[in-house]
């Protein structure tokens, strides 16, 4: 069995190296049987001349989707065998652009027969087999170019990891991790205040002792989320002092906790959860609408950074 069927659709990036090394392999003998002068590599880059005359490296980059070094290179090698030339920007010297020399200019009609012949090859390749490739790869850069490789697998990553975290109730030997997350998300954003300094610091006394609760949330051993539900007013929580890890985020912990946290209120006996926030906090006031909170006017906050109060019935 081939190694790629073992492996399977994740090896696409090798499978398609292997393809592109054969294919290149017989272009350059392709090149030879034409008896074009040219490289294989320097395609692209002398196609774009051939069609416009003169062009700079970043622009022929953008189009043909190599980097700003690879045409680089490729021009002067171009340049080294006599096809191609650099000139200045006759109203600004900073800025220089290519163009083919007469040596290039000459490799033209070679180029052109090379291009129906191999343009005839490949339609009879892709005709032969079961699925267009031509097509399917446009469809595939398509697709990348909307969402990349990297930002899918980090949202498999984030799923696989979301469905492993664990939400805890609080527990003496997690107060530390309670302070640290918490210190750590409002210093990010804001200053730490007194009512901040005395929750943190003393939560089985101000949080817990009052009839609130702390939850927290694992993935394995490692604490990467927590928040408080803490009495406010007649069957009402306040729902505060959420925090995520840093190194954490986008595993979706805030919709997990707090919809934990919602569940929670409801053991309780809660009617009405409250909270406070900032405006500025987009992501979080979007995650809070998410799970049901809206605006409301309250009494003044304790806390300076509060500039948006929010409530949910249960």
């Amino acid at each position: 069995m081939d190694f790629y069927d073992r492996v399977g659709v994740a090896a696409l990036g090798s499978r398609l190296r292997r393809l592109g090394d054969r294919l290149a392999e017989d272009a350059a003998k392709v090149y030879e049987l034409y008896e074009n002068p040219l490289q294989p590599r320097w395609y692209p880059v002398f196609q774009i001349l051939q069609q416009r005359s003169r062009e700079s490296v970043s622009e022929i980059a953008n189009e043909i989707g190599q980097s700003h070094a690879s045409v680089s290179q490729i021009a002067k090698d171009m340049e080294r065998n006599g096809f191609l030339r650099f000139t200045k920007d006759e109203s600004d010297s900073r800025r220089s652009y290519l163009e083919l020399t007469e040596l290039g200019i000459a490799a033209g009609p070679k180029m052109t027969e090379q291009l129906k012949g191999v343009g005839a090859a490949v339609e009879a390749l892709l005709n032969s087999s079961s699925h267009n490739l031509w097509l399917a790869m446009a469809d595939c850069e398509e697709a990348l170019e909307k969402v990349s490789l990297l930002d899918r697998v980090r949202e498999v990553k984030s799923k696989e990891d979301s469905a492993q975290v664990k939400v805890e109730r609080f527990s003496p030997r997690y107060a530390e991790d309670f302070r640290q997350l918490n210190e750590e998300w409002i210093t990010r954003y804001f200053e730490l205040e007194d009512s901040d300094q005395r929750q943190l610091g003393d939560p089985q006394k101000t949080i817990l002792e009052k009839g609130g609760d702390i939850l927290f949330a694992f993935l394995g051993e490692e604490c990467i989320g927590t928040c408080a539900l803490i009495p406010h007013g007649e069957d009402c929580l306040e729902l505060a002092k959420m925090a995520i890890s840093p190194s954490r985020r986008g595993l979706g912990l805030g919709a997990i906790l707090g919809k934990a946290a919602l569940n929670r209120a409801r053991e309780m006996g809660a009617r009405t959860v409250y909270l406070e926030s900032n405006r500025g906090l987009t992501a979080a006031i979007r995650l809070y609408r998410s799970l049901g909170f809206q605006e409301v006017v309250g009494a003044p906050s304790p806390y300076a950074r509060a500039d948006i109060q929010m409530e949910l019935m249960l």
